[in-house]
């Protein structure tokens, strides 16, 4: 088989090569074929050249021809090595290229779908606390107790919120909308979201951010992260009468927004890994609903949109979230 696709791809160059000869023997012709043996000769050598020439080249390529002309039964065979010749020997880097290509791609697709299940069924398992907790209390014969009923209702809420982000992370670019937002108005709106939480928890809330304060971001993604640190400041602040302690400071050409608790802190061995996918951690084990992908998602959503996120904490005295705006 590798001969004849061999053939094929030289036939037109045979043929160029015979018009020749044929054209050299024709001006012998018109000559009047007065040196015989001279355009006899002329043809059997341009013949015996072309040959060898078409010899040489084949067996440079034969093993190459080969391999292509025989469908791979395993991955090993496409990234054998046969080339010989400058354009096959590229033809196979290309193709080797291309693999590599398609190996990252099948694992980034595999690495995301694997995120994807893991992210569900711990999210499915979360959800399922706040619905029994609920039940308990319908089933409970006292009054109904709707503070705690509005808490696991809170609590199914922000569930609902996070896999909805997770699902449209895929498509941020399609969802992303950059603009001229106050930061006053979307840390208010924030901190009133999560009045019942601060209530619950006996946490207070302080606002130090200058009304005309404008950052470049996207409002809702914007909220949606400043929720995660709102939520997770409350959340790991075990001693009423607390406060969380929101600031901002504008330089030159950016904007640093703060959000300071004084809650339990983040050990130094977890500070590093607290933004990846389902890491938990000390303080998540110790609360026991934390999915660790909270602060992933605000990570990610941060890195989407050009904020330099920086988390800073100390065990026992609390943890300050930096959010850098670049105007």
């Amino acid at each position: 088989m590798g001969w004849k696709l061999f053939l094929r791809d030289y036939a037109s160059f045979i043929v160029f090569q015979l018009l020749l000869v044929g054209f050299i023997m024709v001006l012998y012709a018109l000559d009047g074929f007065r040196n015989v043996n001279t355009a006899i000769y002329s043809f059997c050598i341009s013949l015996v050249l072309l040959a060898s020439f078409l010899l040489v080249r084949y067996l440079m390529r034969q093993r190459y021809l080969l391999k292509i002309t025989q469908l791979p039964t395993t991955m090993e065979d496409v990234l054998q090595k046969n080339a010989k010749t400058p354009e096959a020997i590229q033809t196979e880097k290309y193709m080797h290229e291309l693999y590599r290509l398609y190996q990252h791609e099948l694992h980034s697709l595999y690495a995301s779908q694997k995120r994807h299940d893991q992210f569900m069924n711990q999210w499915v398992h979360q959800m399922k606390t706040p619905i029994s907790v609920i039940e308990l209390l319908l089933q409970d014969d006292r009054p109904l107790d709707k503070r705690n009923v509005q808490e696991e209702i809170d609590r199914l809420r922000r569930g609902l919120d996070m896999v909805l982000v997770n699902a449209r992370l895929e498509n941020f670019e399609d969802d992303m909308q950059v603009e001229q937002v106050a930061l006053k108005a979307i840390v208010t709106a924030t901190v009133n979201e999560n009045k019942r939480l601060f209530i619950t928890k006996r946490v207070f809330p302080e606002i130090h951010v200058e009304d005309d304060l404008i950052v470049a971001s996207d409002s809702k993604w914007l909220r949606f992260i400043l929720g995660q640190f709102i939520t997770n400041a409350v959340k790991y602040t075990f001693e009423a009468n607390k406060k969380i302690v929101i600031s901002a400071i504008q330089k030159d050409d950016y904007v640093q927004l703060a959000i300071c608790d004084e809650g339990i802190g983040i050990p130094a061995s977890d500070l590093s890994r607290v933004t990846k996918a389902f890491f938990t951690g000390e303080n998540g084990r110790k609360t026991g609903e934390s999915t660790g992908m909270g602060l992933y998602l605000a990570k990610e959503i941060c890195e989407k949109l050009g904020h330099e996120l920086t988390i800073t904490s100390e065990v026992g005295q609390g943890t300050i979230v930096t959010v850098t705006f670049t105007n």
